[in-house]
């Protein structure tokens, strides 16, 4: 081993010298034990490495703990190597395909033969984990060439592995071994088992082998694992929670939407009131984008398949589409539509364009189609027809700046509106690794790249940067919300594009009277409308703002008697624009209440004989109780203050 001087800078700017290699646990033991004890893994120059990996150079060094996402993640991929070792011992000969790491956990997808298997078992593996973790293993890396680990998985007969192997380049491998388990992986790891004190699995599903249909479908054991029996209690409370926000349960309770097996998987249908409650979320969106200079646009639901060869869609999504229409005509092809963006550029072309004119802004709700693999999908989040609520700006480059900033504005207010005040902004770009996966060139990237920085800098947005998560015509914002209950989401998304521009060859005459190419900026503040109300039915758990609700009032009639006088205040409200209806069932008014309460009506208002005399309404709010007896002008009153409290 070298005894040069190696340079540690840490994330604070100072600067460590060190004799001889070292490790980031080294570091960390010699600033404090206890941070030593809590080091998980560490970023050595901006790459996640095993704490315990050997730092023979000068370096930049973070030490990662539970409070970092990388350090959970490295944690949980290795809690993915101690189930299968568990796996291994319980059910010896089992085949083991991947086992990542995933947002909250992780998961192992495995072949278990002819044995049956099924949720019984569950306990029995986490109690084998914990019994493993406790052994306090270490977990040791070795460089594998590829005779030598195709070999160790030919006698331990795991065609997974050797067809993982197969695509890896030979210098390019490594194993890590735990106690008695050895896994094809490249890390990194926790530094020993011994970190993970509390197990879950918490569910099992089927998993095709890598994705694809046609191969075997795997068991997918999906688990999550934390430093403190505590944390894990608090998370499995977090968990119950969500299974009552659940929005597929909420939005069967509320008549939102359903789906059909004869329409199709991954089809929403929308029942009359998730209709009106998207009509609400379209036309508060069209206000506010008639407002910031929009024009509407409407395009059809296919395109000719040369329209998306052109775009660079077929190239990068042809995989994920709907298969082409073939018509009657030779050689003639359609696509469903994956993005709008291609029929947009087409209706600039449409026309000469002066710089005079720019920017231009086509806004469009467009239904989309991709074709999800089913043992994905899921409720809304997930579908295979949604529509997005899509806008994109030509402008010419010196207004780039300005029409970002102007986007991010109202992203800001719509989140705000819909009551998402939490939330972090990432900045998307490229994967230097991978330029195979993008279109365009590197001057063009860059400079997207950097007026993205630049504009978020100037708006005062906290950001993070994450590579390899850009588009593949160009970087983007994306706004990630945190909901009532603490998770995460992906909502609006602004683009800058230099791309598509030029594969559409689009263009506009400038003050020099020359032609010139735009500059396309996508932008989606819902970014799809299915998603959007799936992920706002959990945060309210179907409680929407007034302005917002499908039925905002039930009127309540004590008996028959009072019908007409019901009739009378409902059509009062209408002329109001307030939507409700009249429970007229012969049931006691306790149940009527009852079932407004389930059903999450904003207001009830109850009407019976004092009421109907003094020309009155008694209001009930839902989850809040009696608020009194109003008139007519009272209530409104109160109703326009709630209805506009949050626009």
């Amino acid at each position: 081993m070298s005894s040069k001087s190696v340079k540690i800078t840490l994330p604070d700017g100072s600067l460590k010298s060190y004799i001889g290699p070292i490790t980031a646990i080294d570091v960390a033991r010699e600033i404090s034990e206890g941070l030593a004890r809590n080091v998980l893994a560490a970023r050595v120059n901006d790459q996640v490495v095993d704490a315990t990996r050997i730092i023979d150079a000068d370096a930049t060094l973070e030490l990662l703990t539970w409070n970092d996402q990388d350090g959970k993640s490295t944690m949980w991929h290795s809690s993915a190597h101690l189930m299968a070792e568990a796996l291994e011992a319980l059910y010896p000969g089992v085949k083991l395909g991947i086992g990542p790491a995933i947002d909250a956990g992780f998961y192992y997808d495995v072949d278990f033969g002819d044995r049956p298997f099924d949720g019984d078992q569950l306990v029995l593996i986490e109690n084998k984990m914990l019994e493993l973790a406790r052994q306090k293993n270490d977990f040791k890396r070795a460089d594998i060439s590829k005779t030598a680990a195709i070999e160790y998985f030919q006698r331990k007969g795991d065609e997974y592995k050797l067809e993982l192997i197969d695509g890896l380049a030979d210098g390019t491998i490594t194993f890590y071994s735990q106690g008695n388990f050895t896994d094809l992986c490249r890390g990194p790891h926790i530094p020993n088992t011994g970190f993970i004190k509390a197990i879950k699995i918490l569910n099992i599903a089927g998993a095709y082998w890598r994705g694809d249909e046609k191969r075997k479908q795997l068991t997918r054991l999906y688990g999550i694992s934390f430093l403190k029996q505590k944390d894990l209690s608090e998370y499995l409370e977090l968990l119950e929670e969500a299974k009552r926000r659940d929005h597929r349960k909420i939005g069967q309770e509320l008549g939102l939407f359903t789906f059909s097996k004869k329409v199709g998987k991954g089809l929403p249908l929308w029942l009359p009131k998730g209709a009106i409650l998207r009509e609400r979320l379209e036309n508060f969106l069209r206000k506010a984008q008639v407002k910031a200079g929009y024009d509407p646009v409407v395009t059809p639901h296919i395109g000719s398949k040369e329209l998306y060869v052109t775009s660079g869609h077929y190239e990068k999504y042809g995989q994920d589409s709907f298969q082409p229409i073939r018509t009657p005509a030779a050689d003639e092809e359609f696509l469903l539509k994956p993005m709008n963006c291609p029929h947009h550029c087409e209706i600039y072309k449409s026309q000469p364009r002066s710089y005079k004119e720019l920017p231009v802004r086509y806004a469009e709700f467009g239904t989309v189609y991709r074709y999800e693999q089913s043992g994905e999908l899921h409720g809304l989040t997930r579908v295979r027809g949604f529509t997005q609520d899509d806008a994109h700006i030509f402008c010419r480059p010196d207004q780039v700046k300005e029409e970002f900033a102007k986007v991010i504005d109202l992203t800001l207010y719509v989140l705000k509106a819909l009551g998402f005040p939490e939330f972090t902004v990432q900045v998307s770009l490229r994967d230097p690794e991978n330029p195979q996966k993008y279109i365009g060139s590197d001057a063009d990237w860059n400079r997207a790249e950097s007026e993205i920085q630049e504009v978020a800098a100037e708006k005062g947005l906290k950001t993070v940067v994450e590579t390899g998560e850009a588009a593949f015509y160009g970087p983007k914002l994306d706004f990630m919300v945190r909901d009532a209950i603490g998770r995460k989401w992906q909502l609006g998304t602004i683009q800058v594009d230099y791309n598509l521009p030029q594969r559409f060859e689009l263009e506009y005459v400038g003050s020099d009277n020359l032609k010139h190419r735009p500059v396309m900026i996508h932008r989606a503040p819902f970014g799809s409308l299915e998603r959007f109300i799936a992920i706002l039915i959990e945060n309210t758990a179907g409680n929407f703002p007034l302005w917002l609700a499908p039925d905002q009032v039930a009127i309540l009639p004590i008996s028959e008697k009072y019908h007409d006088y019901a009739q009378q205040l409902f059509l009062d409200l209408q002329e109001k624009d307030i939507r409700g209806f009249i429970d007229h069932r012969d049931e006691k008014i306790g149940k009527k209440i009852r079932d407004a309460e389930v059903k999450k009506i904003p207001f009830m208002l109850i009407v019976g004989e004092k009421e109907q005399s003094e020309e009155k309404i008694s209001i009930r709010a839902h989850g809040k109780g009696d608020l009194g007896t109003l008139s007519l002008i009272d209530f409104l009153e109160t109703f326009q203050k709630e209805a506009f409290r949050d626009l």
